[in-house]
């Protein structure tokens, strides 16, 4: 677009929200409605650079937000062997080309499979992208035959036990001995969907 045709665009939203005295909640809300709606997801390899950033990222804020820190060499494994078909998957959340989050589920034959890693980067929270990224995960686990999807958290986590709740998922007894966990989830899926 040249600079031209550009100037006259935003000569036209001021006069819009100047006209309708909504200027900073409507257009805002348009514009995360429009970035919400430019989020992809693709299973990618746990090795790419991008996974390994997003890994990166989620290691780091649990550090800085649990009580104790987090070191991954004492959490259940979550290794790239175990996160690639036909042992597991991982999720990439993009946003404008641009990783803005993960998530990957651990496949255990005829056992609850495990949802691990699920991350949103700040800049891309409050888009609904959390919500989206747990559903493709349940899709791809259901189409790869999972009736049941198991997960842990830290009580540091609230944002992460909000969103599990409001997606179905029950909390249940501790169904492993991760160290960093205070509440253990499990939601029984579905039959396969169409893809």
């Amino acid at each position: 677009m040249d600079e031209a045709a550009v100037r006259q665009v935003r000569s036209f939203n001021r006069t819009v929200a100047e006209r309708t005295k909504t200027l900073p909640t409507p257009l805002g809300e348009v514009e995360r409605l429009l970035q919400a709606s430019m989020v992809s997801f693709a299973i990618e390899a746990p090795t790419t650079a991008d996974a390994r950033w997003c890994f990166a990222q989620y290691f780091a804020e649990l550090d800085r937000r649990f009580e104790a820190g987090f070191d991954p060499a004492l959490s259940i494994s979550a290794d790239a062997h175990e996160l690639t078909p036909p042992s597991g998957f991982l999720l990439i959340a993009r946003l404008r080309d641009r990783a803005v989050g993960c998530g990957a589920v651990k496949l255990h034959q005829e056992q609850p499979a495990e949802v691990k890693r699920m991350w949103i980067a700040p800049s891309a929270r409050g888009l609904g992208v959390g919500r989206r990224l747990l559903g493709e995960l349940e899709r791809h686990a259901r189409n790869a035959g999972v009736a049941v999807l198991h997960l842990e958290t830290n009580r540091a986590l609230s944002e992460a036990i909000t969103l599990y709740r409001r997606s179905g998922y029950v909390e249940v007894k501790a169904f492993n001995s991760e160290p960093y966990a205070h509440h253990w989830f499990e939601k029984r899926l579905n039959q396969p969907s169409e893809v």
